[in-house]
């Protein structure tokens, strides 16, 4: 599929360059980059469906757990 995106010039000329050095194209770059995106927050659904059940804590209570014990 083609699609068009838009870079900022600064990041356009690494890219290039990153695809001149590998032997690679541009466009192999950007959909390893998208895939490993992509794969970061599968991963991070998939921690979070698992700890579903898990009692929940609210911050200020964790600091204030914290502070009562002498650990901040």
């Amino acid at each position: 599929m083609r699609t068009t995106i838009t870079l900022n010039d600064a990041i356009a000329r690494q890219l290039k360059l990153r695809a001149a050095d590998t032997d690679r194209t541009v466009s192999d770059l950007i959909e390893d980059a998208v895939k490993y995106q992509l794969l970061e927050d599968f991963e991070d659904i998939e921690d979070a469906q698992k700890r579903e059940g898990e009692p929940t804590f609210s911050f200020d209570e964790l600091v204030d757990e914290l502070k009562r014990d002498g650990l901040l």
